[in-house]
């Protein structure tokens, strides 16, 4: 809703990097998974569950109306924070964290307070980051009036997030000269109103050296309208149940819509994504309510379950190891998680089952159980289902829980056979690829998981994996919990 400007468009590329994959899937025109993330630092309050679910069984039937009958949401993931209260009707994530979360529900940004909007940086057609509400958003009704509905903003951001449209208003711009008039940015041309001064609530004068109204001018919208466009202008009014299409869109707009889609209208856009490209118009007549999961953090469950087979020895492998997985345990590893090691070669044997990380005490006590030498061959699996085990020893699952598993990969037998344990464990591994030779095996574990996949070579600083084991972090969003070394 917030509109950014060209230099926070790029200004955030810089700073934060390309967007992370969303987990959504588009099934029948039904989307699926689309995960929504509560921060840890906002306070419980039961309403703004309460409020997403109302949020979304608004917003399908809206959303199927705005795309001609083609897309609909199916089911909606919720992630609650483990700062609240549990129920037993939660289930514990697997792969879904804050920092994966299509839509998360956060403290007001500094500059757009309560607005809804979308972080987006890519070009026109290109997915946004995701979709940023706050917890006032989420429970004041008196916000209402000035946005519209829940269920229609969420229509109006997921057009930003998924599709990759643009506002058609500009808060910059809000007028333009077409011919002898001056125009309202708006879309479509349709939407009448008055041109009214914000600070003295009278009509606009003009302004001799622009051409256009005095400064604090604004278009105020009639209430009552017959204009059905633009969801992506203003959503709020009752009568706007559409995108703009070519038959009607605004191209000479100084929009940010016209600017960087190259004046090409929002349904034009839409019906040239993926997502209306698959689907098959008039198939669908009748939709149903959205499903809702409700997840809940657990304490973080993590095994390091490492390479000690002899190749481990070559070009200092085993050193790098050690170095790159200390710096795990005393820096990087939040406090309350719980952390194992497993070592293996041609078998494996657990060095340390799970210990709790309360204070310093428990990190310096699993870094002095990290391996310093390295011989015999090498089993994956071994290792692997060790880790599994202990990682069970919590609550008798391991499902959710997770595996770092760092190996040169030169497996001397064969990793496949371990993949139906792995798939059935439920447990989420990261594999760290170490030298030239690691197998391909290591990806598709990672792969099949859900889990990170990277990969270091044999130079001699141990940079590559320090990074590797950096990567690997909680995702909750919660910073309170993390490891801070100071110098």
């Amino acid at each position: 809703m917030a509109l950014w400007n060209l230099f926070a468009v790029i200004l955030a590329f810089e700073i934060l990097g390309p967007a992370k994959c969303s987990m959504v899937k588009l099934n029948n025109g039904g989307y699926e998974d689309i995960v929504i993330a509560i921060n840890p630092g906002v306070p419980e309050d039961p309403k703004i569950i309460e409020n997403i679910q109302n949020m979304l069984k608004e917003a399908t039937t809206y959303l199927f109306q705005a795309t001609k009958k083609r897309l609909f949401i199916r089911n909606v993931k919720i992630l609650i924070p483990l700062t609240w209260s549990s129920d037993p009707n939660y289930i514990k994530p697997k792969t879904e964290t804050y920092d994966k979360a299509d839509v998360i529900i956060t403290i007001p940004h500094l500059k757009y307070g309560d607005d809804p909007y979308t972080l987006q940086y890519g070009r026109c057609g290109e997915a946004g980051k995701y979709i940023h509400f706050t917890p006032n958003f989420m429970v004041d009704d008196k916000l209402l009036s000035a946005y519209g509905s829940r269920g229609r903003v969420f229509v109006h951001e997921w057009a930003h997030f998924r599709w990759g449209v643009f506002d058609e208003y500009d808060q910059d711009n809000p007028f333009y000269i077409t011919g002898t008039n001056v125009e309202a940015t708006r879309c479509s041309l349709d939407i009448t109103g008055s041109n009214t001064n914000q600070d003295t609530v009278l009509n606009c004068n003009f302004d001799g050296t622009t051409g256009l109204y005095e400064e604090g001018c604004v278009f105020v919208p009639n209430r009552d309208q017959f204009a059905m466009e633009s969801i992506m202008y203003m959503q709020s009014l009752s009568s706007v149940t559409e995108f703009c299409d070519a038959s009607n869109h605004n191209i000479e707009a100084p929009s940010l819509q016209n600017r960087i889609c190259n004046s090409r209208s929002t349904w034009d856009v839409i019906s040239n994504s993926a997502d209306i490209k698959s689907t098959v118009p008039g198939t669908i007549t009748n939709i149903p309510e959205p499903t809702f999961t409700l997840l809940q953090y657990k304490e973080r469950v993590v095994t390091l379950v490492l390479d000690v087979s002899g190749s481990m020895a070559q070009n200092d492998r085993i050193g790098r190891l050690y170095q790159a997985a200390e710096v795990f345990i005393i820096q990087i590893i939040e406090y309350d998680s719980f952390v194992g090691i497993v070592q293996f070669s041609s078998s494996a044997s657990v060095t340390s089952q799970l210990v709790q990380i309360y204070n310093d005490a428990q990190r310096t006590k699993l870094k002095a159980l990290l391996p310093k030498s390295a011989s015999g061959g090498t089993h994956i699996c071994s290792g692997i289902l060790s880790g599994i085990e202990v990682n069970k020893k919590l609550d008798g699952s391991s499902y959710g829980t997770e595996i770092i598993l760092l190996s040169d990969g030169e497996d001397n037998y064969d990793t496949k056979l371990c993949f139906p344990n792995i798939m059935s464990s439920g447990v989420i591994i990261h594999t760290i690829a170490l030298g030239p030779n690691a197998a391909k095996e290591l990806e598709d574990i990672a792969h099949m998981t859900g889990g990170l996949t990277f990969s270091a070579s044999d130079k001699v600083d141990a940079n590559a994996l320090i990074d590797a084991f950096s990567g690997i972090s909680a995702g909750n969003g919660d910073i309170t919990n993390e490891a801070i070394q100071v110098y």
